[in-house]
């Protein structure tokens, strides 16, 4: 997945997997991260319970940086 085909989504949230397409990465890290220390990460993620959403325009806001 892309950032233009993220744009394209017409959801709230996203995954860590659909995050980690666009940022080339393993998705495990993003939970990991998520989980240990939130702020690390430079954007709003929402936690529930062992499940890890990251609220999809502000994820595209980070990633355009503005």
């Amino acid at each position: 997945m892309t950032l233009e085909e993220l744009k394209k989504l017409d959801k709230d949230v996203i995954t860590p997997a659909e995050a980690a397409q666009v940022l080339q990465c393993d998705p495990h890290w993003i939970r990991v991260a998520a989980h240990q220390n939130k702020s690390l990460l430079g954007l709003p993620v929402i936690i529930l319970n062992s499940r890890v959403k990251i609220p999809r325009l502000a994820f595209i806001k980070y990633m355009e940086g503005l």
